[in-house]
């Protein structure tokens, strides 16, 4: 199961894609296009997803 997806485009919807799988996920939505999604944003997508506090679905 992951734990991290990263959605572009700016839609903030995953379209049922690993619906089941991605229940404890943490989602990273960008504006940026996937083509043009460079290394830099990558790095700034894994900074911001490792400063976040994991509670796998408790408050």
């Amino acid at each position: 199961d992951p734990d991290f997806i990263i959605r572009t485009s700016g839609e903030n919807r995953l379209s049922n894609f690993l619906m089941y799988q991605a229940s404890y996920s943490e989602l990273y939505f960008t504006n940026i296009l996937w083509p043009d999604f460079s290394k830099e944003d990558f790095k700034i997508s894994i900074n911001e997803y490792s400063n976040r506090i994991r509670r796998f679905g408790g408050l």
